[in-house]
């Protein structure tokens, strides 16, 4: 529907997209606007402007600088700032979605540019639960899905989960763990996992390779929440025979710790 269609619309509430239009006016390279600059950039009136400015100050969403009212003598020079309450408008939405539904956007923009197939797991018992996958090829033999689950010690996400916890709970799940070779390159020795969880924790990420299956390599981080405990992971895969183990770091370690940034960003919002 065009701007024109909506605004012919008997439901469509002009003044409500006119306010939401000044508080879009602010941004990153805007943080600070006259009113005669929220009129501009909002493309409305500076009656309008001030109006609106004026009751999103009342409301707490806008501070202005101390003077005259916006439009009042000198008061057209005064300087407006979002507040942090404009924050609010956007936890309403953050809080309805599960973490699968926050993550999933991430892991398409992290498949995009790295080409290759991302996904995302949480902790449950010895294992590693897929919560959100973007594939881009079929790189095991078996095919992972949502819920798809696969033992922690041998995965890189299962790692940055473990290297997540507590030492003794760390222990405590290795004690429960069939340690079995799936592959002749799995680690299987309890002393070597231990150091290898460590290495995790101080680096910040995991790299595994052929460990759950023969040329498959993949490299995790962890999502965090809001007190700083790791609560997930997300993962970029590959193949041997597509990547050595020096593209693997090279090219995708960058862009993998990007993208569980800006997840951490969104979860702490919840």
């Amino acid at each position: 529907m065009s701007d024109t269609e909506v605004a012919a619309d008997g439901n469509f509430v002009q003044s409500l997209a006119r306010g939401l239009s000044v508080i879009r006016a602010f941004d990153a390279d805007h943080p600070e606007l006259t009113l005669s600059e929220v009129a501009r950039r909002a493309d409305i009136t500076r009656a309008a402007a001030r109006r609106f400015l004026l009751t999103l100050e009342s409301l707490g969403y806008v501070r202005g600088s101390t003077g005259p009212a916006a439009g009042e003598g000198s008061g057209s020079s005064r300087a407006f700032t979002l507040t942090p309450r404009v924050l609010e408008l956007g936890f309403s939405y953050l809080s309805s979605l599960s973490l699968p539904e926050i993550v999933q956007p991430h892991l398409e923009t992290l498949s995009r540019e790295v080409g290759e197939s991302v996904s995302a797991a949480v902790f449950d018992g010895t294992d590693i639960v897929y919560i959100a996958r973007v594939p881009t090829r079929r790189i095991m033999s078996v095919r992972i899905t949502i819920g798809t689950r696969f033992p922690a010690f041998a995965t890189s996400m299962g790692r940055v989960l473990l290297a997540g916890l507590p030492e003794a709970a760390a222990e405590e799940v290795l004690a429960a763990t069939d340690l079995s070779h799936l592959t002749d390159r799995t680690l299987t020795d309890p002393a070597e996992l231990r150091a290898e969880l460590v290495r995790v924790r101080r680096q910040g990420w995991s790299f595994v390779d052929g460990e759950l299956e023969p040329g498959l390599r993949s490299i995790a981080a962890p999502l965090h929440a809001r007190d700083g405990g790791v609560v997930a992971a997300v993962n970029v895969s590959t193949s041997a025979t597509r990547d050595s183990v020096e593209r693997v770091r090279e090219a995708y370690l960058g862009p993998l710790l990007q993208t569980t940034r800006a997840i951490d960003d969104d979860v702490r919002l919840l």
